[in-house]
């Protein structure tokens, strides 16, 4: 069967396999992104990950590789990743397979596979993926957006709070500071935002202080989307996203309590879930696959 690779890189997740035209993952696995060994080590992992994913199968038959990386991403460069302290890596850094390649940004290919397989096919919407970084995908009439550089939706690195904690990017009071997997983790000293969730259910102070600042940080962060762009639908995915009504229930009330004089967008969970990334990653790898398909 003909298929493409797809790989979707997260910074604490690799997760990759084989897609299917039609959307069906054929394979999946996945592995650790070693982000703390640095920038080039996550580079060679990568072109690791592909290679022994292009390995010729029985019953399958790779025509092309797509590659979603997080940051500032063109189809040629992975630009900046504040994750990764990458910087204008080519895209044939991450691979040396004899396939086709297509590189693309991952919050915005999960966007594209939530349009296409998540029953997201109109409107105005924002995905909002929060894993160990935070960014959105802009959906505009049913249209991803890109903006002008196809950069759109960089929310994360929103300042929240513009004196507030010092984030990767270099700024300071960005949304990814305070709500995003890593920082929940990092601000508790615990390994993961699921160890946070657990002490927050067990009435740990700090870590509920710090996931009560998450939540208004992300009602922060989305009052100002809503106010510029009006979606009708707020989806959110990611790791953190896994904490259910514990995250949803809170944030709806603080969100719409900010939106004083107008009703909030609705705001729910991601169907695709993990599934997303690697669907994404797989519509990459489709478009690099077309003119041989």
């Amino acid at each position: 069967m003909d298929c493409v690779v797809a790989l979707d890189v997260g910074g604490t997740t690799m997760k990759g396999g084989f897609v299917a035209q039609d959307g069906t993952i054929l394979h999946f696995e996945q592995r650790a992104t070693p982000r703390a060994e640095g920038p080039g080590r996550v580079i060679a992992e990568i072109s690791a990950f592909v290679s022994e994913l292009s390995r010729p199968r029985a019953g399958l038959r790779p025509l092309a590789v797509g590659l979603a990386v997080p940051g500032l991403v063109t189809e040629t460069h992975a630009v900046f990743s504040a994750a990764f302290g990458w910087r204008d890596v080519p895209a044939s850094a991450f691979t040396d397979v004899d396939l086709p390649v297509a590189l693309g940004h991952d919050v915005r290919s999960a966007g594209e596979a939530e349009l296409v397989y998540g029953g997201h096919s109109s409107g105005d919407v924002l995905f909002l993926p929060i894993g160990t970084g935070i960014a959105g995908a802009v959906v505009l009439s049913g249209s991803l957006y890109g903006g002008a550089g196809g950069w759109a939706g960089q929310i994360g690195h929103v300042p929240v709070w513009p004196d507030g904690l010092a984030c990767g990017c270099g700024q300071r009071g960005c949304l990814a500071a305070y709500a995003s997997g890593g920082a929940l983790a990092a601000r508790c000293g615990v390994a993961s935002a699921s160890e946070v969730a657990r002490r927050v259910a067990e009435g740990d102070e700090r870590a509920v202080q710090v996931w009560d600042e998450a939540v208004e940080a992300l009602a922060a962060g989305l009052a100002t989307y809503t106010l510029l762009l009006d979606p009708d639908t707020v989806v959110v995915g990611g790791g953190v996203s896994q904490a259910g009504d514990a995250l949803l229930g809170p944030l709806r009330e603080r969100l719409a309590a900010r939106l004083t004089f107008r009703r909030p967008p609705e705001l729910r969970a991601s169907v695709l879930g993990a599934r997303a990334g690697v669907l994404g990653a797989g519509s990459l790898g489709w478009r690099a696959a077309s003119p041989a398909a």
